[in-house]
């Protein structure tokens, strides 16, 4: 598992589900799988979650926090190819991002978290702190 050195409390992201996204129906999209599409060379998902204010992170949608999210990227080997700022805005706490890779595993292995809470966490080991990505 990645770990990445910094000190920060712990993040959080919880409700994490799937979001049908309009564009995967306008003919740019092949579904592969169940809620997995291809475009190009690339395999997409979507998915929605919200942050938990009270642990440090963003209240609104507009502002993702960094972490978990980069973690996220690091351990499923994905980067976000859609933000959707029409829906990451400042009135929802509900947020939404795209998730690409040009590998389905990924992609899959991805989909797990769905349902999940998904979190950070500081371990201190051999006097050194460093941060865990947690899903449960």
């Amino acid at each position: 598992m990645p770990g990445i050195y910094y000190k920060k409390e712990v993040y959080r992201l919880k409700n994490v589900q799937n979001y049908d996204a309009k564009k995967y129906f306008l003919g740019d999209y092949e579904e592969i799988d169940n809620k997995i599409y291809r475009k190009g060379n690339e395999f997409v998902t979507s998915l929605c979650f919200q942050q938990e204010p009270d642990f440090g992170e963003g209240e609104t949608a507009d502002v993702i926090s960094q972490y978990p999210l980069e973690d996220i990227l690091d351990h499923f080997y994905v980067h976000i190819s859609d933000f959707y700022k029409e829906l990451n805005i400042m009135e929802s706490q509900i947020c939404y991002l795209e998730f690409a890779s040009i590998n389905i595993e990924y992609i899959l292995k991805l989909r797990g978290i769905i349902g999940k809470h998904v979190y950070n966490k500081s371990i201190h080991k051999d006097g050194k702190e460093f941060v865990k990505l947690i899903i449960e």
